[in-house]
């Protein structure tokens, strides 16, 4: 019994040390063919959309090469990221730009097993990074950026907390990012300017079972880049999130409007009570949230969604 037990903590390890391994060999194979694309993307003279430079590395969608479109055609004063929402961090905006470029940054999560996950990681000690746990809220925000030492003038800041996006970008004001990717919610349509009343404790599974009411309209948070100073540059192909580019530094980026630059999200994402995958489309969607509020950003007016849909 006692040969069996070693050989089988022996076999752990060895499993251990194999995927680790193989993990290994494949990032590094990711990021390699990376750069061809970076190659490609630096010699392309005309973009006609932000779909024509995505790649994926370690984002879940093409926002990869969405950002290094936007890094090489943008002036970047310093190489500083700001990401929270990031679970684990290992599908994120912000890691290739990490291990690529040697960026350095902060990233947040309200998980605090998820930021003992990533303070494990190889990367925590290889690459400069900062990982913080945290439930962020408008109040808090600017307190943990500039606690972690980061002000001003920034590389990218990367929003995508389920829930108050739009009022936590409205309330940042310690950082002046370059870049802002902000998470949007597609349901909410292309033409009305809408978020989610602001809650300090939102959750977005008890706000309602469907894990389908959170965020900002894509039109809400255009007219915020508008105020703060962006320019809008297109949504990623999967239709979760918007760019944005300070006006200053946008003139080599084509600019869309937020019904030229709305895409319909491809994902289903919607559940059930008990918390399962119902993969309802988008009809289906709207009649069980036609009775949720939003706020009108441009009027202050509370609405039911089912006015909007």
């Amino acid at each position: 019994m006692v040969i069996k037990r070693i050989f089988l903590k022996l076999l752990k390890k060895l499993e251990r040390y194999f995927t680790k391994n193989l993990v290994s060999k494949i990032e590094t194979n990711s990021v390699l063919l990376a750069q061809i694309h970076i190659n490609r993307i630096k010699e392309l003279k005309e973009v006609n959309s932000l779909k024509d430079v995505e790649f994926k590395v370690f984002s879940e969608w093409g926002e990869d090469g969405i950002i290094q479109y936007l890094i090489n055609n943008v002036e970047i004063k310093n190489k500083i990221f700001v990401e929270f929402g990031v679970q684990d961090y290992k599908e994120s905006n912000t890691r290739f730009l990490l291990i690529n470029d040697l960026w350095k940054g902060l990233v947040i999560d309200s998980d605090k097993d998820c930021i003992s996950e990533i303070k494990k990681d190889d990367i925590y000690f290889r690459y400069s990074l900062m990982a913080k746990n945290a439930f962020i809220t408008k109040q808090n925000i600017n307190n943990l950026i500039s606690a972690s030492g980061i002000s001003g003038e920034i590389g990218l800041l990367s929003i995508d907390i389920d829930g108050n996006d739009y009022w936590v970008w409205e309330a940042i004001n310690v950082i002046d990012p370059a870049v802002v990717i902000c998470e949007y919610n597609g349901l909410f349509g292309s033409t009305y300017p809408v978020s989610i009343p602001y809650d300090s404790d939102f959750y977005r599974t008890k706000k309602h079972f469907s894990n389908l009411y959170f965020g900002a309209s894509l039109p809400a948070l255009v007219i915020l880049g508008e105020k703060k100073g962006y320019d809008f540059v297109g949504s990623n192909s999967a239709g979760s999130n918007a760019f944005f580019v300070k006006k200053n530094s946008s003139a080599r980026i084509k600019k869309y409007s937020a019904k030229e630059g709305f895409r319909v999200p491809v994902f289903r994402q919607s559940r059930d009570i008990q918390s399962r995958l119902t993969y309802l489309d988008k009809k289906e969607s709207e009649q069980i949230l036609g009775n949720m509020n939003v706020i009108n950003i441009e009027t202050g007016k509370t609405i039911l969604l089912k006015e909007i849909f």
